[in-house]
């Protein structure tokens, strides 16, 4: 039988966490609002301790273990922000943490969950080994699981972003929320469902790691058999057991983004809000971009992570101005001749695109022995100034070939 959560338990754990997490701000987003049509505001759980809304369900499932049990030291498995939660709880409740985290993990988390005390070792290349090696850590030393989602304690801390919420914006409509294991967005919707049952909710996955839209339509939840995503903060491969009950219960709908649009998200973020945050955290926006028409303001789009790899954030945020529209590759053939291509780059100046990488290209089975291709990569500022490049190349009479960038 699944557990349950109740608003008794939600208001327990706020109590508890008053002098442990920050209430986070609620800011206001003009950019985002003009394209809903209506009030949109940013939950800024990327500025919580720790850097994600994880502290909260962390420190409410320690602080109720017994002496005995925090003697015996807890356990956990994540990508990143649930260590962190889970070793800074435990260092403020005097206990050992122990972290089990897939191969490849951000080195940021990494190293900010060893930071606050934990012990972490790497295991496999997903989320579920490593949980599956946190299992078996406890059963041999004793170590008391701490799920990342599916555990009654870790639902009522998440659900205190759903409190604070209903307070900061009495008069929200809709509530978005990037989804994993699904604790964060279970814990909403239960706060949302008892106070505010006119609210609608709803949950956002990676296309690529969205196991809760199949789990949904079976009625189960259902391990998917592949993940490729860049949101590892929600690179879940089963809902709990806990969360899917408590989503299928008060979530209205659960939808997917592509990679393109949580990193257009991210950049976005960066640009027009100032606020960093990683592409897990930007997944509530991404949606709100892809279809601002399905959200009835005023809107609360939570971010709910800001622990980011600096070379990671680099590589998303050139991902996302191409998908912005903001880079353009092309390859260009110019005759073999002095001033070639110093002719092309004096046409790519004149309408203003800036020249970001240049390959000079001699041999080719396509081309003729009197002419080279230039590979380019130009950076634009937008769509419109892209259409823009390509119409004066080709009148000034370069052959142009679009690349993938």
């Amino acid at each position: 039988m699944v557990e349950t959560v109740s608003m008794a338990d939600v208001d327990a754990a706020r109590e508890l966490l008053r002098d442990v997490v920050r209430p986070t701000p609620l800011e206001d987003s003009r950019w985002l609002a003009h394209r809903v049509g209506g009030p949109v505001h940013l939950k800024c759980e990327n500025l919580q301790r720790a850097g994600s809304f994880k502290i909260r369900g962390a420190y409410v499932r320690i602080a109720g273990l017994s002496a005995a049990e925090r003697a015996n030291g807890v356990v956990a498995a994540s990508a990143g922000n649930h260590a962190q939660g889970v070793a800074l709880a435990a260092s403020m409740l005097d206990t050992q943490a122990t972290v089990f985290m897939p191969e490849g993990a951000a080195i940021v988390k990494e190293r900010a969950t060893r930071a606050y005390g934990a012990d972490v070792r790497f295991v496999g290349s997903s989320l579920d080994e490593a949980l599956l090696a946190a299992r078996a850590f406890a059963a041999e030393t004793g170590a008391v699981l701490i799920h990342p989602f599916d555990h009654p304690d870790v639902v009522a801390g998440q659900a205190t972003v759903g409190t604070e919420i209903l307070e900061q914006c009495p008069d929200v409509r809709t509530i978005v929320v990037g989804t994993g294991g699904g604790g964060l967005t279970a814990g909403i919707a239960l706060a949302v469902h008892h106070n505010r049952p006119d609210v609608r909710v709803v949950g956002v996955q990676a296309e690529r790691a969205a196991a809760f839209p199949g789990s949904l339509e079976a009625g189960r939840p259902v391990p998917l058999e592949q993940m490729a995503t860049m949101a590892d903060g929600i690179a879940v491969g089963c809902p709990g057991e806990l969360p899917f009950d408590m989503i299928r219960k008060y979530v209205d709908s659960v939808t997917t983004v592509s990679e393109e649009a949580l990193s257009r998200a991210l950049v976005l973020l960066l640009e027009r809000a100032k606020l960093v945050v990683e592409p897990a955290g930007a997944a509530a926006v991404a949606a709100v971009l892809e279809d601002p028409g399905a959200f009835e303001p005023p809107v609360v789009a939570v971010l709910s992570g800001g622990n980011i790899d600096p070379l990671l954030l680099l590589r998303v945020i050139r991902h996302g101005m191409a998908a912005a529209g903001r880079y353009l590759s092309l390859r260009v053939r110019v005759p073999d001749a002095p001033g070639g291509l110093a002719g092309l780059l004096s046409v790519l100046a004149s309408v203003d695109a800036n020249v970001l990488d240049v390959v000079h290209e001699r041999t080719g089975a396509s081309l003729s022995i009197d002419e080279v291709e230039i590979a380019l990569q130009v950076e634009t500022r937008g769509p419109e100034h892209c259409d823009r490049v390509l119409g004066t190349l080709g009148e000034s009479g370069y052959a142009v070939t679009i690349m993938e960038n």
